[in-house]
């Protein structure tokens, strides 16, 4: 319980930026394999349901289920791109030279809103000591 030994290894934050984004793409993974495992239970009952259930025979569409699964593959594949393919695009690389780029506007901001402030400051020390300089008042001066 109290041991004088006390061996805890911190993870450094290369580390656990690393397992955070090992932990954020597995999941991303995972919920594409739910996203498609759903998809082919649902057209398999979308198949079902039309032909032998009758359901969707007075609508104004021949079978509509057929639709309906292409619009379902469509955004499928939509989820598919977004993990596989666009997650190269805009992933944690991506991320960081975004936040670099913003950081170094940023940065360039604060010193010049610093040089403007120094210069501000040295105006006023100047005007300070020209008025300490002049014996007479500022009206006559």
């Amino acid at each position: 319980m109290f041991s004088k030994n006390k061996n805890t290894e911190r993870i450094d934050t290369e580390s656990r930026e690393q397992y955070d984004y090992a932990r954020k793409r597995v999941g991303q993974k995972k919920r594409l394999m739910r996203h498609f495992i759903l998809f082919l239970a649902g057209s398999v009952l979308l198949i079902i349901i039309n032909p032998i259930l009758g359901i969707g025979k007075d609508f104004l569409i021949k079978d509509w289920f057929v639709w309906a699964i292409l619009i379902w593959a469509l955004l499928f594949l939509i989820h598919l791109l977004n993990v596989f393919v666009l997650h190269k695009f805009m992933g944690a690389e991506w991320e960081n030279r975004q936040i670099e780029k913003l950081k170094a506007k940023q940065e360039a901001r604060i010193a010049e809103l610093e040089k403007e402030v120094r210069k501000d400051v040295i105006t006023s020390e100047v005007k300070k000591k020209k008025a300490l300089d002049n014996p007479l008042p500022p009206e006559q001066a």
